[in-house]
């Protein structure tokens, strides 16, 4: 379905030269719209052919009206005496080239039969195009739904009362305060279906979510007069989603009408999250009650953020259509929107496209860059995401159709304009700005500016001990407390572990028995056998007993260095057990700090050992600390030694976890070593933020074309 304005500029036809007007086609329909943003009149001239609306104003549809009179001078005599409005045979021509454009009327003539043949051989496409469209978008009807319609719908009447809203309400309103009752467990309902069990309840809870949305449009369509020829899936960008044919809806004369249409599907998904909420607590776990929770939780938040946009041509764009009274909102915003660029680029002169009232015409252009940079934005991600979803050579070309035809396409088209009319460029006020602006862009991007390499990094103490558990034991003695003073050897705790005493106790006798029965393989046929074996197992038992007598000796926790306790569970007290492995206590050094960060691999050639560093860190109010680098690894981690820099701690390096909560860097990182460091004493705790080593010259530009090299390199090889 198409809808367009009757004002829009047409190809200029000339009318007849004896100004006898030719008969329209019989199927054409005129319907009574509704009335316009400034309270005029409106009507709909439908061709159902090509199943396209026309908006009509006063003037086109009194001379549409009188059309069948067939001559220009009687079409106008009629106008005149039958309303107050003054039309012109220039209105009738307007009209007539419009008509013309749209093969709107009867062909009986050679000439007729030439210009339909010739605008249908400007329609067809070559297969590669007709590929490329249907890939962007296609639909699949699947079912008519108007049988199904005409029975259901009295028998659903009361869900479009006001009494079942209020009830919705309600609903809404209990499920929300039982849902407070048990808010810990309503938010981890769908932690424990990670299975098959939660696939099961997302796909049903989706599709049911969906077919409700659906058969919202449909019902409300139907119930106010409407034909609903079809429904089925559409294919945007190979993603699948239902839809409804409510292009019947352009009949109706009532915006309001249009609008309930429009919103019934999301009232519909609203409706079914209200009762959703509300079975959520009363139902047993499983997977119908993880599927229930998405129907009251993200299904209906997910299709408010995509259907009520009115960035893409989803519900919410007719809703605002409807509601400002602006049939194709995006055209004539677009519209306005280049014209606007033009004239602040270039200062053409030229008229707007339309006129409009000033704050309607400012909050039109807006709305449309609004819409083209949520477009860029989203196109963007549909590319990245279809060149993941397959494999690399066919995801490389399907990333490069979505970035040719959504955003590379439509800026050449621009670019295509600017090109036709450059005989129009004038050396003018707006120009002038423009080409400085453009110079101090060129700048920007293209001058190499004194820059360093940039890394995330965390400052810590210059010396840091942490004392960790070395088998399970009881804590028997305590001897520091927090932000205490300690000197180097200095016991802090004392640990007893009855598993390393029982180890102890049997290498200690596994070793005395070895040692005995190598002094005696001299005299006994049976040692003799073993020959040099039994020396070698008891080197082993030795190094064995020699491991535990270290991790014996590990149960009294001593200080490294002269140190402050800065890490200290109130919670570790005498008697308390300790797990392996388990954190027990940290030391940093009173004074000196140091800085290790982690730079990425397109920067690491531009830094080296003895480079100027400054550290700036997130916190407001620590000063700026400049250092110099120390070591840098020539081998990339395997893992960050702070978690605090990685993606799933909100830190700025893209990182996984593995199931032993390792921390691994997706691309590759290089530790750089930071010490000498100058405007920060010390601190009790390590500091995130990021370091600038060194002062090369880069430009922003070659900075980004490395970038791009780097990612085509990378991902070169298929």
């Amino acid at each position: 379905m198409q809808i367009a304005s009757i004002a829009q500029s047409q190809p200029q036809v000339r009318p007849p030269v004896l100004a006898v007007l030719p008969p329209l086609r019989q199927e054409l329909a005129i319907y009574r719209g509704p009335d316009d943003s400034d309270g005029a009149p409106t009507w709909s001239l439908h061709d159902p052919v090509e199943n396209r609306f026309f908006q009509l104003g006063w003037p086109a549809f009194e001379i549409l009206s009188r059309w069948h009179l067939g001559c220009v001078s009687e079409v106008l005599e009629a106008v005149k005496r039958d309303t107050t409005l003054h039309v012109q045979s220039a209105d009738v021509e307007g009209i007539f080239n419009f008509l013309a454009h749209h093969h709107l009327f009867v062909a009986r003539s050679a000439a007729d039969s030439a210009r339909l043949t010739q605008a249908s051989a400007a329609r067809r496409i070559s297969r590669p195009m007709w590929l490329l469209k249907h890939y962007l978008f296609f639909r699949i009807p699947l079912v008519r739904p108007m049988p199904f319609l005409q029975a259901m719908l009295p028998r659903i009447q009361g869900l479009f009362s006001v009494h079942f809203w209020q009830l919705m309400l309600g609903v809404t309103l209990l499920g929300l305060y039982l849902v407070s009752q048990q808010w810990d467990s309503f938010l981890h309902t769908f932690s424990g279906y990670a299975g098959w069990q939660g696939v099961v309840g997302i796909g049903m809870a989706l599709s049911i979510a969906k077919v409700a949305h659906e058969l919202g449009h449909a019902f409300t369509a139907y119930r106010h007069g409407c034909q609903v020829p079809q429904m089925g899936v559409a294919f945007m960008v190979m993603v699948p989603m239902l839809y409804t044919d409510t292009n019947d809806a352009w009949k109706l004369p009532s915006r309001r009408a249009r609008m309930q249409i429009g919103a019934a599907g999301m009232a519909a998904e609203l409706a079914l999250a209200a009762c959703a909420t509300l079975l959520w607590s009363f139902l047993p776990d499983g997977p119908l009650r993880a599927g229930v929770f998405l129907l009251a939780t993200s299904t209906w938040l997910l299709t408010l953020a995509i259907n009520l946009s009115p960035f893409m041509r989803f519900d919410g764009y007719f809703l605002l259509s409807d509601w400002l009274g602006l049939p194709n909102l995006h055209e004539r915003a677009f519209a306005l929107g280049r014209w606007r660029m033009r004239e602040w680029l270039f200062g053409w002169g030229e008229e707007p496209p339309e006129v409009f009232s000033v704050p309607r015409q400012r909050f039109l252009i807006v709305f449309s860059y609004a819409t083209w940079i949520y477009r860029l934005v989203l196109f963007l991600g549909i590319a990245y995401l279809v060149y993941s979803l397959f494999f690399k050579a066919l995801g490389i070309v399907l990333l490069v159709v979505e970035l040719g035809w959504f955003i590379a396409y439509p800026i050449q088209r621009e670019l295509k304009v600017w090109w036709q009319q450059r005989a129009r460029m004038r050396w003018n006020r707006p120009a002038a700005r423009s080409l400085v602006l453009l110079a101090l862009v060129l700048i920007v991007l293209c001058v190499p500016w004194p820059r360093g390499a940039e890394a995330p990094a965390v400052l810590g103490a210059q010396n840091v001990q942490w004392l960790y558990a070395p088998a399970p034991a009881r804590l028997q003695a305590r001897s520091v407390e927090p932000d205490q003073l300690v000197q180097p050897g200095q016991v802090l705790l004392t640990l007893d572990s009855a598993e390393l005493r029982h180890q102890l106790g049997l290498a200690q006798v596994r070793t005395q028995q070895l040692d005995w029965q190598v002094q005696q393989q001299a005299f006994d046929m049976r040692l003799q056998v073993q020959g040099a074996t039994l020396g070698q197992r008891l080197a082993a038992a030795r190094e064995e007993l020699a491991g535990i007598q270290a991790l014996v000796g590990q149960l009294q926790m001593r200080a490294a260095f002269v140190g402050k306790v800065v890490n200290l569970d109130s919670a570790i007290q005498p008697g308390v057990w300790i797990a392996r492995g388990e954190r027990l206590v940290q030391i940093a050094s009173p004074q000196g700090v140091k800085v290790e960060a982690y730079v990425s691999e397109d920067a690491l050639p531009e830094i080296s050992i003895g480079n100027a560093a400054r550290f700036i860190a997130d916190e407001a109010d620590l000063p700026r600390v400049d250092c110099v680098v120390q070591s840098i690894d020539r081998i990339a981690v395997s893992t960050l030694d702070h978690p605090a820099l990685a993606s799933p701690f909100g830190g700025p390096i893209p990182a996984s976890m593995d199931r032993s909560d390792r921390v691994t860097p997706r691309d590759a990182h290089f530790r750089v070593r930071l010490n000498e460091c100058q405007g920060l004493a010390q601190t009790s705790r390590e500091r995130t933020g990021v370091v600038i080593i060194g002062h090369a010259y880069r430009s922003f530009a070659g900075q980004w074309l490395r970038h791009l090299l780097a990612a085509v390199q990378r991902e070169g090889g298929l």
